[in-house]
C-alpha cells in the first residue's frame, strides 16, 4: 500500500509530473507536480500562481495525498488554479539518491539534519521551480519539519525572502521545549544517559523502512484486525489522541508510508531543540562547535532576518508542537500574518494531513490566506 505518487495522482484524475532536482552538495530530490486541476481549461492558463508543499520529519510527499481528492490540500489547490509542487527532502523514499554516495553503504550520505535541508534542499527546489515556471515568486506551505526548513532558510539566506509571496506553517517546529511528545522525551532521556546529545553516531539512518515490516504493519492495522487499537495507540503517542478525526481505514496507508527515510542526526537535532528551548544550529559539542561556529554554543537562527509574510497554524492537542511555543515564536516573526488556532480541541499533529474535516477546519481558510 506504499504510495506510488504519480499513479495515485493520475488515478484521481489529475495531471502529474516528476522532477529530479540536484542540490549543490549532490543530493537528488524528487518533487511531484500537479500543474493544474481536473478542468482542461486550467492547463491553458499561463499565469498560474505556484505553491510548494513540504512534508514533516519521517514523512514524504505521500502524506499530503492520503485523504484523497475533495479533501487533500494538493488537489484543492490545483482545483483553485494553483501550480502545485510537492517536495521531498533528502533521504526519504523519493529522494534517496546522491551523485556519488550510496545511502545503503555510506555514512556520509546520512550526515545531515534539517539544517542542510534548509541550506541546500529548499533553495535548490525554489530555484528550480521558479526557473521552470517563469514565475518571480511562489507561496509555501510546510508541515512540522517543513516549517523548520522555511524558518532556517529565510534566516540564513535572507535573499530568498524576496522569492516568497507568503509562507504558511502548520504545526510550526522552531521552539519545542513544551512539547508533550513521549518520543522526544524518551529520546532526550536516552541521549542524556548515553551521552549522544551532541551527535555521537549520528551518521546513520533512523528507523529504516523495511518492506516486510511495513506489510506486516498494514495487516496488523487494517480494519477488523484485533490489533488495530495498538496501531492507533502508537500513532496517537506520536501526535496526540484524536479518535474523531482519524479515518481508521487509512491507518494501513499511514503506516505504509511512515517512516519514509530520516537520518539519526535529524532526530538528534530536534531532541536538542526540545532540551534547550532554542531554535539553533546543530550542537556538535564545545570542541567541534568552536571549529565550526567559532563559539562553544551553536548560534540561534536569526529569525529577525525573516521578511516574508508568515502565518502560523497551531492546535491545542498537538503533542509535537505546543501552543505555548507557537505563541513564543509568533513574537519573533517580523512580518507575521497571524497565529491561527485550529477550531477543534482534539486536533493533533497528523490531523493537519489526515483529519476527516481538514478541509473545513483548516484548508478552506488556508487557501484564502494564500490567495491574499
Amino acid at each position: 500500500m506504499l504510495f506510488v505518487i504519480p499513479e495515485i495522482i493520475q488515478s484521481n484524475g489529475y495531471p502529474v509530473e516528476s522532477h529530479v532536482i540536484q542540490t549543490t552538495d549532490g543530493y537528488l530530490l524528487t518533487s511531484h507536480r500537479i500543474p493544474y486541476g481536473k478542468s482542461p481549461e486550467a492547463g491553458l492558463r499561463r499565469d498560474k500562481p505556484v505553491v510548494i508543499l513540504q512534508h514533516g520529519v519521517l514523512s514524504s510527499s505521500a502524506d499530503w495525498l492520503i485523504i484523497g481528492p475533495e479533501n487533500a490540500l494538493p488537489y484543492l489547490l490545483a482545483d483553485q488554479g494553483y501550480d502545485v509542487w510537492i517536495g521531498n527532502s533528502r533521504g526519504n523514499t523519493y529522494s534517496r539518491k546522491h551523485i556519488t554516495l550510496n545511502p545503503d553503504t555510506s555514512s556520509k550520505f546520512w550526515d545531515f539534519s534539517f539544517h542542510e535541508m534548509a541550506l541546500y534542499d529548499l533553495p535548490a527546489t525554489i530555484d528550480y521551480i521558479l526557473k521552470r515556471t517563469g514565475r518571480k515568486k511562489l507561496s509555501y506551505v510546510g508541515h512540522s519539519q517543513g516549517t523548520s526548513l522555511i524558518f532556517a532558510m529565510l534566516s540564513m539566506l535572507p535573499s530568498y525572502n524576496d522569492l516568497i509571496s507568503s509562507a504558511h506553517t502548520l504545526a510550526p517546529a522552531a521552539f519545542m521545549s513544551h512539547s508533550k511528545s513521549p518520543l522526544l522525551s524518551l529520546l532526550a532521556n536516552f541521549a542524556e544517559t548515553f551521552g549522544v546529545i551532541h551527535g555521537f553516531s549520528e551518521n546513520t539512518e533512523f528507523l529504516p523502512s523495511v518492506p516486510f515490516v511495513q506489510k506486516t504493519l498494514q495487516l496488523l492495522c487494517q480494519d477488523g484486525s484485533p490489533t488495530q487499537n495498538i496501531c492507533l495507540g502508537f500513532i496517537f503517542q506520536l501526535s496526540g489522541p484524536d479518535y474523531a478525526q482519524l479515518n481508521t481505514t487509512q491507518i494501513p496507508v499511514i503506516v505504509a508510508n511512515v517512516p519514509s527515510g530520516v537520518s539519526t542526526k535529524q532526530i538528534i537535532h530536534y531532541v536538542q531543540l526540545y532540551r534547550t528551548g532554542h531554535f539553533r544550529s546543530f550542537d556538535y559539542g564545545p570542541v567541534k562547535n568552536m571549529q565550526k561556529y567559532g563559539s562553544k554554543i551553536p548560534p540561534d537562527y536569526p529569525l529577525e532576518r525573516i521578511a516574508a509574510p508568515i502565518s502560523l497554524h497551531y492546535s491545542d492537542n498537538d503533542w509535537g508542537i505546543d501552543a505555548e511555543d507557537v505563541i513564543r515564536l509568533s513574537s519573533k516573526i517580523p512580518n507575521l500574518i497571524g497565529a491561527f488556532r485550529v477550531p477543534f480541541a482534539k486536533f493533533n499533529h497528523i490531523d493537519y494531513l489526515v483529519a476527516k474535516d481538514a478541509k473545513s477546519l483548516l484548508y478552506d481558510d488556508l487557501i484564502k490566506l494564500i490567495s491574499k
